[in-house]
């Protein structure tokens, strides 16, 4: 690998033992999993004055929430790579630059045939932004609940996360700042990459659903009752517009005593750092 024609051995190469990342970079940037990290977790915390993102129907598969595809100029993370110089030209794939966070991030859920019922009669990243209903796009919106301290949640019917894995599909939620997903049942290896990183997966109960309960995905929610994480089942309070209040139960889908570890520790990730670390 050290020998060949004069433009490869030309090209400069960093020293040292860490990785020089480049700033500029719209292809390999940072990402933000570690920052603020303490060397030990943190307690489990419930989850009080949520929004949801997005209230989603059956079979919402990976390829729905994890960015892939072309890049629109006029999309979120069109608007990002021209801000940055970028050509529209040289966009390439979401795929080709799933290094740079920022730009994985503004795809997530922005997939043209994703159907989110806080916006009827859309298609793609669309959603509101609540209380005021303004209508956003879904890494818009996110970014504004971000500023205004919001935790944010997922609502979706069954199978949820099917189709192949994508690590994407946990990743760019996380980074939106979702917190956990109700959802009427999961794939097996989305449900344990929610896990993964730091995503809190809940299941509605045997005949509950989001249209059951009455739901309409404009609530507040307080999720109460995880404890250190280990706990099998939550209380869920939805608060609706009018001040009226379903409270219903939920099961916890940490399904094994290592995913609680994972949990613990905010993701993956972390605990792995940690383990490192000590």
């Amino acid at each position: 690998m050290f020998q060949g024609e004069n433009r490869w051995t030309s090209l400069a190469s960093p020293e040292g033992q860490l990785f020089a990342w480049d700033d500029s970079s719209t292809y390999i940037k940072n990402p933000p999993y570690f920052d603020g990290m303490s060397k030990t977790p943190g307690s489990v915390t419930d989850i009080h004055g949520a929004r949801a993102l997005a209230l989603l129907g059956d079979s919402v598969t990976t390829d729905h929430i994890s960015p892939a595809g072309s890049i629109k100029p006029d999309s979120p993370a069109g608007k990002y790579l021209l801000e940055h110089g970028v050509q529209k030209a040289d966009f390439n794939s979401l795929g080709s630059r799933r290094g740079n966070h920022e730009v994985m991030m503004r795809g997530t859920f922005a997939n043209i045939r994703l159907r989110n019922l806080l916006a009827p009669g859309t298609e793609g990243g669309v959603t509101l932004h609540l209380p005021d209903g303004a209508p956003m796009s879904i890494y818009d919106a996110a970014m504004q609940y971000r500023d205004e301290k919001i935790p944010l949640i997922v609502i979706a019917g069954k199978e949820y996360g099917s189709g192949s894995s994508r690590d994407w599909a946990a990743k760019g939620p996380r980074l939106l700042g979702i917190r956990a997903v109700i959802a009427e049942s999961y794939e097996r290896i989305h449900r344990s990459n929610l896990v993964g990183m730091g995503i809190l997966p809940l299941q509605f109960n045997d005949g509950d659903d989001a249209k059951s309960l009455g739901l309409t995905g404009r609530e507040v929610f307080n999720i109460d009752g995880l404890g250190d994480g280990s706990a099998k089942s939550v209380t869920v309070k939805a608060t609706g517009e009018d001040g009226a209040v379903k409270t219903f139960t939920a099961r916890v889908r940490i399904d094994t005593p290592q995913e609680v570890e994972y949990y613990r520790h905010g993701g993956i990730l972390q605990y792995v750092l940690r383990q490192l670390a000590a």
